[in-house]
């Protein structure tokens, strides 16, 4: 069954309940046994215009199209960022403290650029809100079970993020050889678990989540 296109029928009706901005919210790299998990946010306002053609979950593209759209979306947003958590933050706070982390320096990029945060509301995919805890004076939340494949800010925060936490990934196979970082972007194929079994883990791994897999001696 095809999917249908991801609209702007959420962001219009917060609109339209008083928010000023709209900042869709999504996350890449959650699942990866290496490299930083990133958080994107694409921020519409008031009468944003109709989203990119082909716009979707990153998901759902290849890394071909979402190459091409990652500047659409950029253009098409009022402002977007990409906020980040390492891989050593990860393994010391855990994924959902370093997630929530990742989010409040991507809200602060956000702030810096004149975005009101407190006249926003975050649209957040998924059904945890591990967003709020990690702000001080956090702006209004609300879940969306879907979001990133239903919710065109959503889709663009993802395609964003995602592009941006690929290009890291293939730029550390100049430093970290041996792993297949353009390939598996940090995630856990079989490849890259013998990778580790022969060369250790770098710094870039997420030490944590190896377990017994990886030798203890560190690689680079």
């Amino acid at each position: 069954m095809a999917v249908a296109d991801p609209t702007l029928k959420v962001e219009r009706s917060l609109h339209r309940s008083g928010a000023r901005f709209v900042i869709g919210c999504d996350e890449v790299g959650r699942g990866a046994i290496a490299g930083p998990v990133a958080i994107g946010l694409c921020v519409v306002g008031l009468g944003i215009r109709a989203h990119p053609a082909g716009l979707r979950d990153s998901k759902m593209l290849s890394e071909k199209r979402r190459e091409e759209l990652a500047p659409l979306a950029q253009g098409w947003s009022l402002f977007s960022a990409v906020g980040m958590a390492t891989a050593e933050e990860v393994d010391t706070v855990g994924i959902i403290a370093a997630l929530g982390l990742a989010g409040r320096r991507a809200l602060t990029l956000v702030h810096e650029a004149g975005v009101a945060i407190h006249e926003s509301v975050v649209l957040l995919d998924g059904s945890h809100d591990w967003l709020t805890p990690a702000l001080t004076k956090p702006p209004r939340v609300q879940l969306q079970v879907k979001a990133d494949r239903d919710c065109a800010s959503v889709a663009a925060a993802s395609v964003i993020a995602k592009v941006h936490r690929d290009r890291l990934m293939i730029e550390a196979d100049a430093v970290h050889p041996g792993y297949g970082w353009p390939g598996n972007k940090g995630y856990g194929s079989a490849d890259h678990f013998a990778a580790i079994d022969a060369l250790g883990p770098t710094v870039m791994h997420r030490r944590t989540w190896l377990h017994d897999r990886a030798p203890a001696v560190a690689a680079g």
